[in-house]
């Protein structure tokens, strides 16, 4: 069993009003479409948490101006495939949790 000390990766991005989100990243897929980070937001109040219902962000790492920032996934088709796949890593992590 691992025993994870420094708990989750974080992740703070800053909206177009300047406001700060934080966020778990919980999986990243690079493959020929780009570079994409399956984020779920963090909460400070656990009932905001619990009425998200995990629901997790799909981000593509994009280059603008000569650096990197993410940006959500506008692609409707691109997403359903990506939203597929990280699913299907999410329940292969939970069966390798399972089996420990």
């Amino acid at each position: 069993m691992m025993n994870d000390d420094f708990g989750a990766d974080l992740l703070t991005l800053v909206d177009e009003d300047g406001q700060e989100h934080e966020f778990e990243i919980l999986d990243e897929i690079e493959n020929e479409e780009g570079h994409f980070f399956a984020l779920l937001p963090t909460f400070d109040d656990p009932q905001e948490e619990v009425e998200s219902e995990a629901t997790y962000y799909i981000f593509q790492t994009i280059e603008e101006d000569g650096e990197e920032i993410l940006a959500e996934v506008e692609d409707e088709e691109l997403l359903d495939r990506l939203a597929a796949e990280f699913e299907e890593r999410f329940a292969s992590f939970e069966d390798e949790d399972a089996g420990e």
